[in-house]
């Protein structure tokens, strides 16, 4: 007989990106015993359950971590995507889940649940191809492989949902490929987390593939439609054109959407496939559905809506890690890893309360802005998706307050001491590293703001960079900490 889930021990690998951030949550909330695995611990500081989980640091890559992580687990959640790492991800994914299963039968491993995508189309995508060799992988080794296959995840935060809200948004006439009218079988996020958290209490392991969807099938332009219906927009004019590429059509919704080009060629590419669950896959058998029936288009949509209205969103695309550049080594480097630290400094003493100024230096971002030039924040965003990057227009999870290890616009938090000390990592193309920090204090009855940008460059290239953009330091960071403290004092 299998351990009962409490007495087990489960891996959630990818606990920083979108999915397994609210499994972790989900199974925390279950009172069992998980252990996550993370490339850097900074990335899941900020989430309510750090505390509540074994934190192992490490590479899927290097088998010795895997080891680490691995010993003494009974279920293995995979969850690990490469899409963001060039043309050869498929080659990537597949060695890397060739060596995670390798590890996990050693280390005795009884389950191993992996969340892939429909593939049952002939015409299949490299993306979809890749995803299923990643299972085939897995379950190439006598550990017994759950592979649940699903379609679009619609949810607040998903990739997949904010392509479609912002083209829908942004676009009432909109000339798209004719791939858009293949058939796709949309499943909420909430029904992701039911199968993944039921998979959790399996009492003996499962080695099969399943489909898992949602209760409707439409196409793409569909759930265009039904978008802007439940948004109050009026109905969108579709043109479709046979020579839009998913090449060129991933360039277009990097510059429409907060998705960029990397993320979006294989959630384009997708969709040249008819991904629908294949009834001979059914999970219902092992997992029935949910007592109160799986969440149609409609209902998983206004969920979504209603979860970013109230600011409530848990998890975003975004807080995965986005590929670096390969010059660019951790942002943690200490400054005598044989560089050069070039800084920005600003200082200022005023006599608004450092709780006000602190209000709103967690605010800066998103649609709050960035205290002033915001057409030179809008611009280095746009010359940063032009040359392949996250641009500016990831925004934030909430409008208010930040986490450690989320993203902000083309930052990351990477280290918040809530009242004192705010540290952002620059996600932007550059030829070396960047942060940009805010310290408050109370000195002498008065409140000191320091605004420091600090930059490692690479190189002469990243020296000359600094010094190019020196001129407009000076008129942005002055402004921008002078507005902070306008802004405070309004507020008072």
């Amino acid at each position: 007989m299998s351990a009962p889930a409490e007495n087990r021990t489960y891996l959630i690998t990818g606990a920083s990106g979108y999915v397994g951030g609210r499994l972790v949550r989900t199974l925390v909330d279950e009172k069992l015993d998980i252990r996550i695995m993370v490339r850097d611990s900074n990335k899941v500081k900020g989430q309510p359950w750090a505390s509540q989980v074994e934190i192992c640091v490490g590479s899927a890559e290097n088998r010795s971590d895997l080891e680490r992580a691995l010993t003494g687990v009974h279920t293995a959640y995979y969850l690990l995507h490469s899409i963001n790492l060039g043309k050869d991800f498929d080659d990537i994914e597949a060695k890397m889940a060739r060596q995670f299963a390798q590890v996990a039968e050693a280390a005795g491993v009884k389950q191993i649940v992996y969340l892939g995508g429909i593939a049952n189309d002939k015409n299949i995508s490299k993306h979809l191809s890749s995803r299923a060799e990643t299972g085939a992988q897995l379950a190439s080794t006598s550990v017994a492989v759950m592979e649940l296959r699903a379609g679009i995840i619609i949810g607040s935060g998903s990739a997949s949902f904010e392509m479609l809200r912002h083209l829908t948004h942004r676009l009432p006439i909109m000339t798209t490929p004719k791939w858009v009218m293949n058939k796709t079988h949309p499943i909420a996020i909430r029904d992701v987390l039911y199968y993944l958290r039921a998979a959790a209490h399996l009492k003996e392991p499962v080695n099969k593939v399943f489909d898992i969807g949602g209760p409707e099938v439409l196409t793409y332009a569909d759930m265009m439609q039904k978008f802007a219906k439940l948004s109050g927009l009026k109905k969108r004019w579709i043109i479709k054109v046979p020579v839009l590429t998913p090449g060129l059509s991933s360039l277009w919704i990097g510059l429409v959407t907060p998705v960029p080009t990397a993320l979006a060629r294989p959630l384009v590419g997708s969709l040249i496939s008819e991904v629908v669950a294949d009834p001979a896959k059914s999970i219902d058998a092992i997992i029935p559905k949910p007592a109160e029936g799986l969440l149609d288009v409609e209902k998983a949509i206004n969920l979504a809506l209603s979860r970013i209205t109230t600011h409530e969103v848990e998890t975003r695309w975004s807080d995965a890690s986005v590929a670096t550049a390969p010059w660019q080594k951790a942002q943690s480097d200490p400054s005598w890893a044989g560089e050069t630290v070039l800084k920005d400094h600003r200082q200022k003493i005023t006599n608004v309360p450092a709780d006000l100024i602190w209000k709103q230096i967690e605010a800066i971002g998103g649609d709050h802005g960035w205290f002033g030039a915001d057409f030179l924040w809008w611009g280095r965003g746009v010359i940063d998706r032009g040359f392949g990057g996250v641009g500016l227009r990831r925004g934030r999870r909430d409008p208010d307050f930040l986490r450690v290890g989320e993203s902000l616009d083309f930052w990351r938090v990477e280290e918040l001491e809530r009242g004192k000390r705010l540290k952002l990592y620059a996600e932007m193309i550059l030829p070396g590293k960047a942060w940009l920090e805010f310290r408050v204090d109370t000195v002498d009855g008065k409140t000191q703001i320091v605004q420091e940008a600090i930059f490692h460059p690479r190189g002469l290239g990243g020296q000359l960079y600094w010094y190019a953009v020196a001129p407009f330091h000076f008129f942005v960071f002055p402004t921008m900490l002078r507005n902070i403290v306008k802004r405070a004092k309004e507020s008072a």
